[in-house]
């Protein structure tokens, strides 16, 4: 688009004030046919309207209704972008009617944005009906575009619509390429599809495609989802045998996992000593996969091997790595141990994670040290990490079962001090520590606030508190109590009938032009 002169400005600069202030424009009809261009609609549209696209859209309606004035691709292009971007989508759809009538064809840039647009929506409809305009002209469309589409459809979890789409054109003689293929087997993996995954990889070859590492890995990770981790383990031995693929440590490490997952250590130690062999180094991550599988069976002295291990093969312990450690010391009630692992950690200077102080305040408490686990809370409330409710409730229960509830209190006071939301567990533990303290005045207001912010108490909390209540002799405060419990079974009810309606009213497809 070229400059525009002071004239040209000051007209624009009046023409914007009459698209803004008035709806219908015949008024000024003659002056717009003697003064305004192709040029100085796209200046109006593109640097004046960029953030008002409707306004964009009613100066080019205009100009083609009334001016019978064709548009330059820059102009459909920038408009059709800012109106998308805007939820304006019939608009969209009217431009782009505009644009092909005049000739314009769309690059694979701005068909891919349109394309992935529509479908972000919902209008997988209109997606295909963009590229059957431009299949239909025998233009070429870009494997981007589909692969674009498809990773959109798969995010929404409608894999089927991707899959039949790809069906449609391999008919239509498209040609794909082993990426495209690859973001559909991982949408077929993620929705449990593993047959027709097999089945695409299996067409591979017929579409003049050849499997890639991603390939196999993306159904190796399919099949351990689906805990089918022995024949995720025959397809890595099939691989490697093949020859035509070098599996590599995110295949081993997957199958490592899925047996770690099922508690099979000896196999997944197995599959470690072949990767070994094999020449693929394992990761940090391999060994933290396996170094977490031995914690969780409390064997803490293979867990510490596979550390020492780590540095073998040129590995560091990370966040991760020192967390299971330290929980496996905990687990076996090795608390000493478990404090060492820590200080090994800070003199690394690597940083808590949040589960390395949950792991702590539970392993504190599970072995009746709750004062150092409110150590560790203090720690929490000095660094960085962003707390939940699941870090405090395990000290607020040892508080409240020892009786000694002002210190729950305090620890509730710094929980919301950090922006803490409590949870509904926080509550329970907190009501049923004042109910057996005698404290039933703190205990009903810890109810109330629980109503307050929306969190439902379980009949089991209600039902104590109640029975607190008629023992304290305050039955109207009881009565209340059980009120508010049928108040809230009223309410979820009638909130589960209106997300069915809603849900039943969500698949009736609605117009957006």
């Amino acid at each position: 688009m070229g400059s525009i002169n002071r004239t040209e400005a000051w007209f624009v600069k009046i023409a914007c004030t009459v698209f803004v202030r008035y709806n219908s424009f015949d008024r000024f009809l003659f002056y717009f046919k003697k003064h305004l261009t192709p040029n100085l609609v796209s200046e109006i549209v593109h640097y004046r309207f960029n953030n008002f696209p409707s306004l964009g859209f009613k100066v080019v309606e205009f100009s083609r209704e009334k001016l019978q004035m064709n548009h330059s691709y820059w102009t459909y292009s920038m408009l059709l972008r800012s109106l998308c971007e805007s939820n304006c989508h019939g608009s969209a759809k009217l431009v782009y009617d505009w644009m092909r009538f005049d000739g314009q064809v769309p690059d694979n840039w701005l068909l891919g944005f349109l394309v992935s647009s529509y479908a972000l929506i919902g209008r997988f409809d209109v997606s295909k009906e963009l590229l059957a305009d431009l299949q239909c002209s025998n233009i070429g469309v870009n494997a981007v575009v589909y692969n674009n589409l498809f990773n959109v459809l798969i995010k929404q979890s409608k894999v089927r619509d991707a899959v039949d789409m790809f069906w449609e054109l391999i008919q239509l003689k498209y040609r794909p390429v082993t990426y495209t293929i690859n973001i559909l087997m991982r949408g077929l993996c993620r929705a449990g599809e593993i047959d027709e995954a097999f089945k695409l990889l299996s067409d591979l070859r017929r579409f003049g495609c050849s499997p890639d590492v991603i390939t196999y890995n993306t159904i190796i990770h399919g099949l351990c989802r689906v805990s089918e981790v022995d024949r995720a383990r025959s397809l890595l031995n099939e691989v490697c045998v093949k020859g035509e693929v070098v599996p590599d440590v995110v295949g081993y490490t997957t199958v490592i996992s899925g047996y770690c997952k099922m508690s099979k250590m000896e196999e997944a130690s197995l599959v470690f000593d072949e990767m070994i062999r094999s020449g693929t180094t394992p990761n940090t991550y391999t060994f933290n996969v396996l170094i977490d599988g031995f914690v969780k069976l409390g064997d803490i002295g293979s867990s510490l091997a596979l550390y020492q291990k780590m540095f073998f093969h040129g590995c560091y312990p990370d966040v991760v790595t020192f967390t299971s450690l330290i929980n496996g010391y905990f687990v076996i009630g090795q608390v000493k141990y478990a404090m060492e692992m820590w200080d090994e950690m800070n003199s690394r200077k690597i940083a808590a994670s949040l589960y390395t102080f949950s792991v702590l305040v539970n392993g504190f408490c599970k072995n009746s040290r709750l004062h150092e686990a409110r150590d560790v809370l203090r720690k929490l409330k000095q660094s960085d990490v962003v707390p939940q409710p699941f870090v405090y409730n395990p000290v607020i229960d040892g508080y409240c079962k020892s009786g000694n509830v002002d210190e729950a209190n305090k620890i509730l006071a710094e929980m919301e001090e950090k922006r803490c939301k409590p949870d509904k567990v926080t509550y329970t533990i907190l009501i049923i520590g004042h109910c057996s303290k005698g404290r039933m005045a703190e205990a009903i207001a810890i109810f109330d606030k629980m109503l307050a912010v929306c969190c439902t108490p379980d009949e089991i909390t209600i039902n104590n508190l109640r029975l607190c209540l008629l023992k304290a002799g305050m039955p109207a405060e009881a009565a209340r109590v059980k009120e508010a419990l049928c108040q809230d079974n009223t309410l979820s009810t009638s909130l589960k009938k209106k997300s069915f309606h809603e849900s039943t009213n969500a698949d009736i497809p609605i117009a957006v032009y």
